[in-house]
């Protein structure tokens, strides 16, 4: 059998081979160990290309320093003015309707004594009774409600450095950014650099569109699904479409995780199944107006992807990311479409330039005789 020396060349590819393997084992356990600020760092830019825009703006009339921290404190107090407005209405508004649902689940015993079907079904099967219990222990649960409530709080408050540090790392990108594309654009060769600052005003143009689109998107959902729940009556019809707009941010499952949710509010504080057929008839047909209509021409400025590219973005995004993912999902794919576009339209011009070359020496060339 043959004997590896070390200055064998079998055996310096053998030994190569091993430290490469080696090394990128190292390198994904790393990555996975810091799978956490590598995240934030993705959200951080994410945040950083979104709010270029605006920053941009302000900057025309002070300076960009100042810019940043105005364009911030917007974003800051964008959700907590919505939270200091919402938040004690939702809990009133959920109080009452959890000391009115009992009078709900009698009207839907009295709707079924009023149906043939219905009251043989029950005569079988006596669901009435359940949903009457359920709905008599509901308001002695209050109690319990706020002690999930304020679970909720303590995780929000440990997420608070989360949210902190990612706002930080953005507003260092923002101030940085530019000057970082700058030398990034510097330190390619000559002749790539053009193409790579193209690839990169087009990555933060998509990714700019792309999140005015949905936010757009997402508000004109919300305010009809305000009108909608307004006219059936709902009496808190605010939050159940802030609700429906935050939900709206998920690209494919939000609007629809959103209107089920919405639907079990619906069965209870409208007549029954008016309102519930009504509001699952208007989710039905909203979807397909915005899938259709809605979506491709708020988004036609943005760069485009297949459905099925998106399905597919959303999902690996959702699986390895959670919510976060599914957001992220749809620009991360447009981004990475768009770098293999100019790298295509690269290879087509490298491969056209030197066929446009060797021309030459052929035509040159004499002829054999």
């Amino acid at each position: 059998m043959r004997s590896l020396a070390p200055g064998d060349p079998l055996g310096k590819a053998v030994l190569r081979t091993v430290l490469i393997v080696v090394a990128v084992v190292v390198t994904l356990y790393v990555i996975y160990l810091l799978r956490t600020p590598i995240i934030w760092l993705v959200i951080a830019a994410f945040i950083a290309v979104a709010m270029s825009g605006p920053v941009n703006l302000f900057s025309r009339a002070m300076k960009r320093g100042l810019a940043i921290a105005l364009s911030y404190l917007i974003l800051v107090l964008i959700p907590v003015g919505l939270g200091a407005l919402l938040i004690p209405t939702i809990v009133n508004q959920a109080e009452t309707l959890a000391n009115d649902v009992p009078r709900y689940a009698r009207d839907v015993t009295a709707f079924v004594n009023d149906n043939q079907t219905l009251r043989d079904l029950n005569d079988k099967y006596d669901f009435t009774t359940e949903i009457e219990s359920v709905a008599g222990d509901l308001p002695t649960h209050l109690g319990d409600a706020a002690g999930i409530l304020s679970d909720i709080g303590v995780g929000v408050v440990n997420s608070i450095f989360a949210v902190v540090t990612i706002l930080i790392l953005s507003v260092f990108m923002v101030g940085g950014g530019p000057r970082w594309v700058r030398a990034f654009v510097a330190a390619q060769p000559a002749s790539h650099r053009e193409r790579v600052e193209r690839a990169l005003e087009h990555i933060a143009r998509a990714i700019g569109n792309y999140v005015g689109g949905v936010l757009v998107q997402a508000t004109i959902a919300a305010s009809f699904a305000f009108i909608v729940l307004t006219i059936l009556g709902v009496p808190f019809a605010g939050p159940l479409a802030l609700l429906y707009f935050f939900f709206e941010l998920i690209p494919v499952v939000g609007a629809t995780i959103a209107a089920v949710l919405i639907a079990i509010v619906v069965l209870f504080a409208t007549d029954f199944p008016v309102g519930l057929i009504i509001w699952i008839i208007f989710a039905i047909v909203y979807q397909q107006v915005e899938n259709y209509v809605i979506q491709p021409q708020i988004q036609r400025r943005a760069a485009k992807l297949e459905p099925f590219v998106i399905l597919v973005a959303v999902l690996f995004g959702a699986t390895l990311f959670g919510i976060v993912g599914a957001i992220l999902a749809i620009p991360m794919a447009a981004s990475i479409q768009i770098a293999i576009r100019e790298y295509v339209h690269f290879r087509r011009e490298t491969a056209s330039a030197r066929a446009e070359l060797a021309e030459p020496g052929r035509a040159g060339r004499p002829a054999r005789g």
